[in-house]
């Protein structure tokens, strides 16, 4: 019924959102964060990334339909991959080390994994490529928040 490339899809959304969730510590420390007025509600962030995520899948299985050759497959792989990677470090770094400022480092490789998704996936999709610009849109917010977070409450990792 469902073929490999959408399956694969579904996992890499569903592990990614499922792994957020469950590094996402919303506990003392977290809440006694000074934290910018324009911070979202706490219940946002996840409807956020569940439809976000789900684009992110959607844009993988046109992407994917749309190559021609093992190379073009390899790079769907290998974007999708880093991203992976790269979105999945994030929540320890921010939330388990309590390192806003490691997470704000580490924002900048995940930002450039979901930038080169939006280029790199253009010529297999054009559908596919704008399915990832919320997705780069709420990391650069994301990016942001995190920015204002450090600023208001550093130094991080000191006893």
């Amino acid at each position: 019924m469902f073929s490999t490339p959408v399956i694969a899809a579904i996992a890499w959304a569903v592990i990614l959102g499922g792994a957020g969730g469950l590094l996402t510590e919303i506990g003392a420390w977290y809440k006694n964060l000074r934290k910018p007025s324009w911070q979202p509600p706490d219940w946002l962030f996840g409807p956020a990334w569940t439809i976000i995520l789900g684009l992110a899948a959607w844009a993988a299985v046109l992407a994917w339909n749309g190559t021609q050759t093992q190379a073009d497959r390899a790079i769907v792989i290998a974007l999708y991959g880093a991203n992976f990677a790269f979105h999945l470090l994030w929540s320890p770094l921010f939330f388990k080390f309590k390192r806003p400022d490691w997470a704000l480092v580490e924002v900048v490789f995940l930002w450039a994994s979901v930038f080169a998704m939006c280029i790199w996936l253009r010529p297999y999709s054009v559908l596919a490529s704008w399915l990832i610009v919320p997705y780069l849109v709420w990391v650069s917010f994301a990016a942001m928040l995190n920015a204002k977070i450090v600023q208001l409450n550093r130094p991080f990792g000191r006893a």
